[in-house]
């Protein structure tokens, strides 16, 4: 399985086994980000949810699963059960992801690379002297050394691409946070509070505090319209 199919199939199989096509919630996507950053390969996911459903359907109810946070209790378990069945194996890693492979062209993602240092020249020219501006200029200038290692390079690598485009999204994160205003974070981190609330005591503290600045950098990103640059973005 490559390495962004992640989100995807996650997707499927939880429309596929809800019987009825629901688009997800930014805060399920937010959700699948954090389980992403814990390291959970694709397949514990996938069976976590599988079992979910199957222990769903077995005790029929008349309220339906709306979210996937539904599934969040079984595959933490599940991943649990994974990590304490490896301890004293000879294999170290906690991933499935295969970086010679992508579901992208060459062409798609050098339009992609071109489109977001676009964006970001154009948001950076936009501003006044800050330090997202300057974050804006830097991301896009190094964006263009990005898109001309990737033009002239032999091989496609797109797991170090993706690393490096990572690195620039979290230098924006920073800027950010270091330029919104007092009365703007507060207003954004008290919505998220009010949308996590009912979820609250169901999740593990380390998972809500990762899905809470989840979705905050997302409200960011949207508060100043800063693209994401990821190639799951492509």
């Amino acid at each position: 399985m490559n390495y962004f199919n992640y989100f995807t199939e996650i997707e499927d199989a939880f429309v596929r086994r809800r019987g009825k096509h629901l688009f997800l919630s930014p805060m399920d996507w937010a959700l699948m980000e954090t389980w992403k950053q814990q390291g959970i390969p694709l397949h514990i996911v996938l069976r976590g949810v599988e079992r979910s459903f199957d222990s769903f359907e077995a005790k029929p109810r008349k309220r339906t699963v709306k979210s996937l946070l539904y599934c969040q209790e079984e595959v933490e378990a599940q991943y649990a059960e994974w990590i304490e069945a490896r301890v004293g194996s000879a294999t170290t890693s906690t991933t499935e992801i295969d970086s010679d492979k992508t579901p992208f062209s060459v062409a798609a993602i050098s339009e992609h690379l071109e489109r977001s240092r676009s964006s970001l020249s154009a948001l950076a020219n936009a501003r006044g002297d800050d330090d997202l501006s300057e974050a804006l200029a830097r991301a896009a200038s190094l964006l263009a050394e990005i898109e001309n290692d990737f033009a002239g390079d032999a091989t496609l690598d797109t797991r170090k691409l993706e690393d490096s485009l990572t690195g620039l999204e979290r230098m924006l994160n920073d800027s950010m946070l270091s330029v919104v205003t007092k009365t703007v974070l507060d207003d954004l981190k008290k919505e998220i509070k009010e949308q996590l609330k009912p979820y609250r005591a169901l999740m593990e503290t380390a998972v809500y505090n990762q899905t809470f600045n989840n979705l905050l950098l997302k409200r960011l990103r949207e508060h100043f319209a800063v693209p994401r640059l990821s190639l799951f973005y492509v």
